[in-house]
């Protein structure tokens, strides 16, 4: 049976991945995200599997817009990968006031590209989501050991009790909800303009595999998470890191 996987952030790195892992094993695929352009691309890439709807997931009204499309080409949807995320203080430094107002920014900001958008569209869409249907967050190594500013770990860390909640909330349906907790993974925008031979060469350092993540590695484990058999997997946060944090 086709299924019906929508995946914010679906445009490039780790959510097209996603979406590319899905598409060939036979699922249909909507990608959803802010710019058009790359949406349309990636989605052309992919082929007559995929469509895409344009939105802004950080308002609810772009939830409103991506649950609107899912009724309209598909009635219900069967795997929601809540991926789309980052952190402003790495992406867009230049925009951070002075002061505690740039304090106040960094966290605000922070909260709302990483909780709100997925708060957004799992609830927007919590209502057209299929019995045995599958919920995947995003979180980040920094929920564990920090990120310097504070305000990203924390938003990524705040995905983990939600996830929990709504495996209590939608065990009963089959639905399972889970957390999957990249390291570094190389060849994505999180870094913004790009990251210094130095720092992509600490990063690999502290791994016990000595090399760095890829979107494919992320992609496979949410293929095998969005998976009928892993029906028995849920309320989890499940690290990809190389050993960077180990498990607890």
């Amino acid at each position: 049976m086709t299924r019906t996987a929508v995946i914010s952030g679906g445009g490039t790195g780790i959510g097209y991945a996603i979406a590319e892992r899905l598409a060939a094993g036979g699922d249909d695929v909507i990608l959803t995200g802010r710019r058009e352009a790359v949406l349309a691309q990636a989605a052309e890439k992919l082929g007559d599997r995929a469509s895409f709807v344009t939105a802004d997931l950080t308002e609810v009204e772009g939830a409103e817009r991506v649950a609107k499309h899912v009724a309209d080409r598909s009635a219900t949807v069967d795997v929601i990968v809540a991926n789309a995320g980052g952190n402003i203080g790495v992406q867009a430094p230049e925009r951070k006031p002075e002061g505690l107002a740039g304090v106040s920014w960094l966290w605000s900001e922070n909260l709302r590209l990483n909780v709100m958008t997925a708060v957004h569209l799992v609830e927007g869409l919590k209502p057209l989501l299929a019995d045995h249907g599958r919920i995947l967050l995003f979180s980040s190594l920094a929920a564990y050991r920090g990120s310097g500013s504070g305000s990203y770990a924390a938003s990524k860390a705040a995905l983990h009790p939600y996830a929990i909640d709504l495996s209590v909330e939608l065990g009963p349906k089959g639905i399972t909800a889970n957390v999957i907790a990249p390291g570094y993974i190389q060849d994505t925008e999180f870094f913004g303009e790009g990251i210094s031979p130095q720092r992509r060469a600490r990063n690999i350092d502290l791994t016990h595999t000595k090399h760095a993540g890829t979107p494919a590695d992320i992609a496979a484990l949410a293929h095998w998470l969005a998976a009928p058999e892993a029906g028995n997997v849920t309320a989890q946060i499940i690290q990809s890191n190389g050993g960077a944090v180990v498990g607890r």
